[in-house]
């Protein structure tokens, strides 16, 4: 019986680009029978340590990140809405909490990465279609009890995101990120004997597809092949 390739998805929930990728990786999932990590990073640090600028420091670039966004998330049919100054909500207030948050979910979750997709998605829903906060504990606590986790799951993970233990997994993650070439975010990881191929960005999908061996359908927009639905 053979494996199912391995398929490792790093990514920030203030980055658009990632919710595109995280949902459309989603529809690929099924279609492909891959098995898909979710590895939870820090955006702010891998722009850092890799020497990488902000697009909102690049006017033009800005300006086109603003329209591709709106033209893809009608084309994955994603409902991105960019909040208010997405400047501000991506490099001013930044995701570091909500990373902690995200990491400290996945690290309580035995079974699975259930909770960790609902709630990274509650998260991108709240600053990507609905222009809320997601750098303060009441915040998350919104995002995760919408993705189901009960009041005393939310309380656990809340004092979990403080550890040290958490606070270094998301630091050694974003580290593993940047060894293997990241510059930012979304990014896809597949180790091809022992040597690892990394893919950027949420248009990647079809020569990923080529790379790995896969069928390069369009799960852009099936919606019968959705995991979840948005």
């Amino acid at each position: 019986m053979t494996s199912k390739k391995t398929i490792n998805f790093f990514y920030d929930v203030v980055s658009p680009y990632s919710w595109l990728a995280f949902e459309v990786m989603c529809r690929y999932r099924n279609v492909w029978d891959v098995e898909v990590k979710l590895r939870p990073a820090f955006l702010g640090g891998i722009m850092q340590k890799s020497g990488n600028k902000p697009p909102g420091l690049v006017p033009n670039k800005f300006l086109y990140m603003t329209k591709d966004l709106q033209r893809l998330a009608q084309y994955v049919d994603v409902p991105l809405s960019p909040p208010d100054d997405p400047f501000e909500a991506m490099f001013q207030k930044g995701s570091l909490a909500a990373m902690r948050f995200v990491t400290a979910v996945q690290e309580r979750e035995k079974d699975g990465d259930r909770q960790v997709e609902q709630v990274s998605r509650e998260l991108w829903r709240r600053i990507w279609s609905e222009n809320k906060d997601i750098t303060e504990p009441a915040s998350l606590s919104e995002a995760a009890k919408k993705a189901g986790l009960s009041d005393s799951e939310i309380k656990e993970v809340l004092e979990l995101c403080t550890t040290q233990h958490i606070k270094d997994k998301l630091i050694n993650t974003t580290q593993e990120a940047l060894d293997v070439g990241a510059f930012g975010l979304p990014m896809f990881m597949y180790r091809v004997n022992g040597n690892a191929e990394i893919f950027f960005g949420s248009d990647r999908f079809e020569l990923m597809a080529h790379c790995i061996g896969e069928n390069p359908v369009t799960a852009r927009r099936d919606k019968n092949v959705r995991f979840f639905h948005t």
